[in-house]
């Protein structure tokens, strides 16, 4: 059974319980963390690159994509998982296996064993983010969901933002292993309270259970599409290892295709792309997330390779950026309402292509922040707080009602997806030691045309409104 089907069910028993606030503190936290994990990853990268010196950049960047692309993967699975198995269980289960994965990732000796430890976190990550949001709705009555569900995604914006300066912040003090190691105790305090605290939930109905086999199939074609992008010469040469690569992520992913079309619990619900809005967006989210991925990891590659910044002051200069989103996506959410998601896209797509195309233009071997780096971040910074928003409500703004949720968990899918092609383009441009100002300038002229692309994307949507946020935001977590 389609587990958006059930939307419309009566609430499952207790849930409004006597302290909704102790069980968003519990289930903020576990996001927090996750939210928290991805961005400071980011700026590990160089950090790694040194400590494992004698290993490439392609393997290397298996640290940031193994952990996205098996998060995209499970994250609609997951919130059927929880329909099937209840909402607290797997919440248990995320916050236990992402805390001792944490602790693997700490103690790893190697790459090898690095990127396995983060394909756990993954798992972890990917069970506890939809069951958080759902043991916060069903704790709160329905007049304080929208409250509730915007401070909610709120607590992972903050984490995103403060993300790369915590983390440099560590990783200069001590080094990127507490990175993973401060989730421990934090981990282990959320999960014993919660397995106190918490009540146990089940779905509106039994749930699907999970497409293993589309989940593997999905798995391995963006996995193979982003080893083939990643090992590309930063001249343009095409190994026969990338040709191959990418002849076998194409295949697969045309398997998963052949196999999801028509069945209600794939992994990915293909029957949404044959509504033309929810297309259109679906592509201008992939290209999205690769762009900010690719963006976010650049920054650090490129002031401490070629401006030969420090840890810590790299994490502070990127920073103003991230938190620029904030205040800029909680106004865009509004004025949404009055022009439309088409023209936020198309405006927000365009300031991220002129914040971008300004470093591609200006950035040179000498550091200048305020008169280079600074302008570039404040207008990103703009543009991201606008089209970050509209992409999520767009998402099911041409949607039933029923199918909010699924349509709103494929659209966060496909821009984790793109997040982990667009590091795999970073590296393969600026990953490897000793890349020269000439090659941040081509990647930064990418980044520009895929702020365009975005624009353009966003101009055959039809200007008609989208459901009211705060009902969107409610069904999306069911």
């Amino acid at each position: 059974m389609d587990r958006a089907a059930s939307t419309h069910a009566p609430e499952p028993p207790g849930a409004a319980v006597a302290s909704p606030w102790r069980t968003f503190a519990l289930s903020g936290l576990a996001v927090f963390l996750v939210s928290l994990d991805a961005t400071v990853m980011v700026a590990a990268f160089p950090a790694l690159r040194a400590d494992f010196a004698a290993v490439s950049a392609a393997l290397l960047s298996w640290t940031l994509n193994a952990y996205t692309i098996v998060y995209a993967a499970l994250l609609v699975p997951a919130g059927r998982m929880a329909d099937l198995l209840g909402r607290k269980r797997l919440f248990l289960w995320g916050v236990g296996v992402f805390t001792l994965a944490s602790a693997l990732c700490a103690l790893a000796l190697g790459p090898v064993p690095l990127v396995a430890a983060r394909v756990a976190q993954a798992i972890g990550a990917a069970l506890l983010t939809p069951t958080s949001l759902a043991l916060v709705l069903a704790a709160f009555p329905p007049a304080r969901r929208a409250a509730a569900v915007g401070l909610w995604s709120a607590v992972g914006a903050l984490a995103a933002a403060v993300g790369p300066a915590f983390g440099s912040l560590v990783i200069a003090q001590a080094s990127w292993r507490w990175v993973f190691l401060i989730n421990v105790p934090v981990g282990a305090v959320a999960w014993l309270r919660a397995r106190r605290q918490l009540p146990e939930l089940s779905g509106a109905d039994a749930g699907a259970r999970p497409d293993l086999a589309g989940i593997a199939l999905l798995i391995a074609g963006v996995a193979a599409i982003a080893d083939a992008i990643v090992e590309i010469d930063p001249a343009g040469c095409l190994p026969v290892h990338s040709t191959i690569a990418g002849g076998a992520g194409l295949a697969l992913l045309l398997a998963f295709v052949a196999w999801a079309r028509g069945r209600a619990d794939a992994a990915l619900d293909l029957s949404l792309f044959d509504d033309r809005g929810f297309r259109w967006i679906s592509v201008a989210s992939l290209v999205f997330g690769a762009a900010f991925s690719a963006m976010f990891l650049s920054a650090f590659l490129f002031q401490m390779g070629v401006w030969g910044w420090s840890q810590s002051l790299a994490g502070l200069a990127v920073t103003p950026g991230p938190l620029i989103v904030i205040p800029v996506a909680m106004c865009a959410g509004k004025l949404a309402a009055r022009v439309g998601h088409r023209w936020m896209l198309v405006a927000g797509g365009l300031l991220y292509a002129l914040g971008q195309g300004w470093l591609a233009w200006r950035i040179g071997a000498t550091a200048d922040y305020l008169r280079v780096w600074l302008p570039s971040q404040v207008v990103t910074g703009v543009a991201i707080g606008l089209v970050l928003p509209a992409l999520s409500a767009a998402a099911v703004a041409w949607l039933p009602p029923a199918r909010f949720g699924v349509g709103s968990g494929v659209n966060n899918a496909l821009r984790q997806i793109g997040g982990a092609i667009g590091a795999a383009v970073a590296v393969a441009l600026v990953g490897r030691s000793g890349a020269g100002v000439e090659a941040f300038r081509t990647l930064y002229e990418l980044l520009a045309l895929a702020g365009v692309a975005i624009a353009v994307l966003a101009l055959p949507l039809a200007a008609r409104g989208a459901p009211a946020p705060a009902a969107a935001s409610v069904e999306a977590a069911r």
